[in-house]
């Protein structure tokens, strides 16, 4: 079962942040997470964030769990850092080679509710496997990783070689033709805008995009795929971001 992202992906493109995105985009791609007020206000400046914006912003980012007051600023809320890890993960993916065995994943539980069924959807999607159909999820064992422990109660985990040729399969599982094409038409955004608030809704799409990226073996993918080059300019970004908000 395969998971078209495409039209999601261009209208977030387009879409303009919220001071909560702002600050939250600027927090997570700060190395620690956390910013001191006067920078934090600084930061927000070119991106349209007034003064009373970012306080109200604040505030109620601070009493929702999202932030967590410092002894200068604000860091990043423990309920976050679940997807400051992941978004990292998408901008440096942990890749070995790739040997042609394949994870595979298989539910075993029952019983479990929507929003039971749904959360676990949404888990194993987050560790990139796709749904060949209902219960059974895949892919090329090229990633440095395992499964959670917690997910044993509720899966049994296999390595499999499928009989398929592995490109057919692939193909299968992920719309790679329409992720890179949406990829491809990211670069060509990020190439243009010039805005400083363009540009951080822009890399913020791109961003989301990198999320759902199978991260897959380059012999399993189309010509021209897109995910590296993503990832070096939002990395070029990052850094530019970076120096700009921690100036003296």
């Amino acid at each position: 079962m395969r998971i078209d992202e495409t039209t999601q992906a261009r209208e977030a493109a387009l879409r303009p942040l919220s001071a909560r995105s702002v600050v939250l985009s600027l927090l997570l791609g700060a190395h620690p997470p956390e910013l001191p007020a006067r920078d934090l206000a600084r930061a927000v400046e070119p991106f349209g964030v007034g003064g009373s914006t970012l306080r109200a912003a604040l505030s109620r980012m601070t009493a929702a769990g999202d932030l967590l007051r410092t002894d200068t600023g604000y860091r990043i809320g423990e309920r976050l850092l679940e997807r400051r890890r992941r978004q990292d993960d998408a901008l440096h993916p942990r890749t070995r080679a790739w040997d042609g065995d394949w994870e595979m994943a298989v539910i075993t539980a029952t019983g479990r509710g929507p929003a039971e069924r749904a959360d676990l959807r949404t888990r194993l999607t987050a560790l990139r496997l796709a749904e060949l159909r209902e219960g059974v999820w895949l892919r090329p064992a090229n990633l440095r990783r395992s499964l959670p422990e917690d997910l044993t109660a509720v899966l049994q985990a296999f390595t499999a070689r499928p009989a398929q040729p592995a490109r057919d399969l692939a193909a299968t599982l992920w719309p790679l033709d329409t992720w890179s094409a949406t990829g491809r038409a990211l670069l060509d955004r990020i190439a243009r805008v010039e805005r400083p608030a363009d540009r951080l809704t822009a890399f913020a799409a791109v961003v989301r995009h990198l999320l759902a990226e199978p991260v897959l073996p380059g012999e399993l993918l189309p010509a021209d795929w897109p995910g590296t080059a993503l990832r070096t300019a939002y990395a070029d970004y990052q850094r530019e971001l970076t120096r700009a908000v921690r100036r003296t």
